[in-house]
């Protein structure tokens, strides 16, 4: 299994405080999900992310075709992170922390990604093809949301993708 990385910042002129309460309520992620992707919350205990907790989605991976995703909240440390493990879902394997950190800028609103596609080639060219093109465009997407949002900061949001 080949394991590919993403990582995203973004700094928002916001306190840690408010971004923290927004990041930290999962409704907030269909609105900063590319709507192309059809994200829906199918199943959510909570309106506030506690570590442990479970939230079902659906995405759409094709017109007329719809793939559960189901996500565990691994680890939450109020106001600095928080980490969400996809148990089922398109992924063989998805690991994504989001870290907060204040500035004199706002907020730095960091993302990293460990993922892997699965079967083999075929999900290797997939990914080539396809789910990196995705990922990137789920960023931009959330990017611009959340300028629109809260404001833009001068400095250039970063984005890199490892292998």
């Amino acid at each position: 299994m080949k394991v590919h990385s993403l990582s995203q910042e973004q700094t928002i002129p916001i306190s840690i405080e408010e971004a923290w309460r927004f990041f930290s309520s999962p409704r907030n992620l269909e609105a900063m999900t590319p709507p192309e992707m059809g994200f829906k919350i199918v199943s959510l205990p909570s309106e506030t992310l506690y570590e442990g907790e479970i939230i079902q989605y659906s995405v759409k991976a094709f017109p007329g075709i719809w793939i559960p995703w189901v996500s565990e909240i691994k680890s939450l440390k109020k106001g600095e992170s928080f980490v969400d493990d996809q148990i089922s879902g398109p992924f063989k394997f998805w690991h994504h922390r989001h870290s907060f950190e204040e500035t004199e800028c706002g907020t730095v609103v960091q993302d990293l990604i460990h993922y892997s596609v699965g079967f083999g080639i075929f999900g290797e060219l997939a990914r080539a093809l396809v789910v990196k093109n995705q990922l990137a465009r789920m960023f931009e997407h959330r990017r611009e949301v959340l300028e629109e949002k809260f404001g833009k900061v001068t400095r250039s949001p970063q984005q890199t993708e490892g292998r």
